[in-house]
């Protein structure tokens, strides 16, 4: 069996991949309710808490007893969360912050998770979540430090999971948005530079390529990125010089 990664420590659903399918097992429901993170157990279910009458051939016989080893990696708590989207608009202003600092780290590894899976249009929604939640009035400079350090990693998720969209402008306009909190953070920047090279923003993003270059020479991304992009300037230039040779052709042509 797969380890699972379980994440929803309140339900816990084991998600196991048999022969192609996706599968929850209603006696993984109930057993990885009783084990902590780490742990290694052994269950034995019968049929009606297994795989049933009809068993998952070819290889799991009709009305089978199973044996499952399970190891428990890692989940995620989502209590805090549910609780928190449970309430009114007022009340979630009124939510400690510590808290809905807490609230957002989750909705962002849950984004993580699905980003790893490559659900990438899960991973931007729970990462859009999250940052809704961190859009609140800080009142005082501290507050605003905390929830400026939470919202980073977030913009930077949402940026680089929208160029996995192909959807280049988002992606830009989460990257400055980053810029705004830290306008030295090299992978907004990178970032930025990779949206604005898939707009053919060519200045653009020898700009922000450059600038990243400058905090981080030896990067391996950022040189090859900026390759790529002097590959496709060149391209570019001489697309134009053709089509510019084409019109004074005709032109001369006409004439």
């Amino acid at each position: 069996m797969d380890k699972p990664f379980c994440t929803n420590c309140t339900k816990k659903l084991p998600r196991l991949m048999k022969l192609g399918e996706d599968i929850t097992l209603r006696g993984l429901e109930i057993g990885v309710l009783t084990m902590k993170k780490g742990e290694v157990a052994r269950f034995i279910f019968s049929p009606n808490y297994a795989y049933g009458q009809q068993g998952c051939l070819p290889l799991i016989p009709p009305n089978a007893t199973v044996l499952f080893e399970v190891e428990l990696i890692d989940f995620l708590d989502s209590a805090d969360s549910d609780t928190f989207f449970a309430l009114t608009a007022e009340q979630q202003d009124a939510f400690p912050l510590q808290k809905v600092l807490k609230v957002a780290d989750v909705e962002r590894e849950f984004g993580n998770y699905l980003f790893r899976k490559q659900c990438f249009e899960g991973a931007k929604d729970r990462y859009k979540r999250a940052y809704s939640i961190l859009g609140r009035s800080p009142s005082s400079e501290a507050e605003l430090c905390q929830i400026d350090a939470s919202k980073l990693p977030v913009l930077l998720n949402l940026s680089i999971t929208y160029l996995k969209l192909e959807c280049p402008a988002r992606a830009l306009m989460y990257g400055e948005k980053a810029l705004e909190i830290d306008k030295r953070n090299v992978k907004a920047l990178f970032r930025c530079g990779q949206a604005c090279l898939c707009m053919t923003e060519y200045e653009k993003a020898r700009d922000f390529l450059i600038r990243a270059q400058h905090i981080e020479p030896f990067n391996h991304d950022i040189n090859n990125e900026l390759k790529k992009l002097a590959s496709c300037y060149k391209d570019y230039l001489d697309k134009e010089k053709k089509m510019c040779c084409r019109m004074l052709a005709t032109l001369n042509s006409s004439s």
